[in-house]
């Protein structure tokens, strides 16, 4: 009697645990991002928070530096199911809904602030709507990711002046615009490859936001910052279409709500990290050169339609009219 109540006492602990790893949902949080970027710290702190306040229901990991696929790779990981989540730029789900890549027009925003008051308006649920409507994929948040300025052997104050420019430029449409409309000559080099191109003369110039320009030492073979602050850059958090709807409201909220928090914190990490880059480049003896915005502005306007890119101009007016 004694051995089958043991038996007995064992399958039920079987069993419990059974139920309880059920219970569990685990869920892949892919980005390409390093450990050390504040997209990587928030996501693993979302994941966290997200355990938390659903009883340990879920269990996100986050892989970090494209470790599940380069950023085309893990978009296309949403609609096959390999990834739950990922972190990603508008430039990509643009690549399913061209309108919502209007916000990588150069300068259609003024700063962080504007960006930041785009994402809370209708402007941003109409598109973000559009996006979802053809993917099924879900846009639950928005981080700033810098802003992109420049980098070149000799410095750049108006437009003009990047003409014939060897520049090494992402091989997305919306960067390529204001490049392009200055007269440089853009090269689509390997993000990796980007130092020693530099270093070795395959190209004069590129750009990114100050906090990569740091991380990646290009300031080491390149002496002129230039402030050129052509696009206020941004990355969305995206829950794909499957996983989305096995979510109950409640916990839809809840994903909806962390991830949000996570963004905010994120923007706040970035717009630390610039202001004080700045300062910093300067005193390691760094050109640090302010443009003129207006002059940039007004030539990509004049050389670049919207309509070749797939966007409206009226989103890009009602964008500009956020305050």
């Amino acid at each position: 009697m004694l051995k089958f109540t043991t038996i007995l006492g064992a399958a039920a602990v079987v069993m419990a645990s059974a139920i309880g790893a059920q219970a569990q949902t685990a869920l892949k949080w892919a980005h390409v991002y390093e450990t050390s970027e504040p997209f990587h710290t928030e996501s693993v702190w979302a994941a966290g928070e997200i355990a938390k306040r659903t009883e340990g229901r879920y269990k996100i990991d986050v892989f970090p530096a494209s470790q599940l696929g380069k950023e085309a790779d893990i978009n296309q990981g949403l609609k096959l199911g390999t990834v739950d989540m990922i972190i990603s730029g508008s430039s990509f789900a643009a690549r399913d809904y061209k309108p919502i890549g209007v916000t990588y027009f150069p300068y259609i925003f003024r700063d962080p602030a504007h960006l930041i008051a785009y994402v809370k308006s209708d402007v941003f649920k109409r598109l973000s709507k559009g996006y979802e409507d053809k993917t099924g994929n879900v846009i639950t948040a928005v981080s700033y990711y810098g802003t992109r300025h420049t980098t070149s052997n000799k410095p750049i104050e108006k437009c003009a002046d990047l003409k014939g420019v060897k520049m090494r430029v992402p091989d997305v449409p919306a960067y390529l615009a204001m490049p392009r409309a200055c007269g440089a000559n853009t090269t689509p080099i390997a993000f990796a490859e980007v130092y020693l191109a530099l270093q070795n003369g395959t190209v004069d110039a590129q750009e990114n936001p100050l906090t990569t320009i740091e991380a990646k030492k290009f300031f080491e073979v390149q002496k002129n910052i230039v402030l050129s602050g052509h696009i206020v850059d941004h990355l969305n958090t995206v829950i794909s279409k499957s996983r989305w709807a096995s979510l109950s409201d409640e916990d839809k909220k809840i994903f909806t709500e962390v991830t949000q928090e996570a963004a905010t914190r994120t923007t706040k990490i970035i717009e630390e990290r610039e202001k004080a880059l700045v300062e910093d480049f300067k005193k390691r003896g760094l050109n640090v050169v302010e443009v003129d915005k207006a002059d940039f502005e007004k030539t990509v306007l004049e050389k670049v339609t919207f309509e070749e890119f797939g966007y409206a101009k009226s989103d890009w007016e009602a964008i500009r009219a956020i305050k």
